[in-house]
């Protein structure tokens, strides 16, 4: 988090979250809808600017979670897409 934060804070520093869509041979994605209880959230979301995967960039700073959500699941595997639109539709 310290280097997210401090890329964040430098002068017309952005701080850039670089990621393969997949973990576990491509069996799940590391785009998700929710987080479950417990689980370990090492960067807040004010803190990123960009996420990058093999699939695209999506900026995210300064937008509203309707639109972040629809950007993060533009770059996400094509194969969870659905599923990921699915998941945030019935939140």
């Amino acid at each position: 988090m310290d280097f997210v934060r401090g890329a964040t804070w430098s002068k017309g520093g952005k701080s850039i979250i670089a990621m393969p869509a997949t973990a576990k041979k491509g069996t799940i994605s590391r785009i998700v809808a929710t987080f479950n209880p417990g689980d370990a959230i090492s960067t807040p979301r004010n803190d990123v600017d960009y996420v990058v995967t093999e699939f695209g960039v999506a900026h995210l700073r300064g937008q509203h979670l309707v639109e972040r959500a629809r950007r993060l699941i533009a770059i996400a595997h094509p194969n969870f897409r659905d599923e990921l639109k699915e998941q945030f539709q019935s939140l």
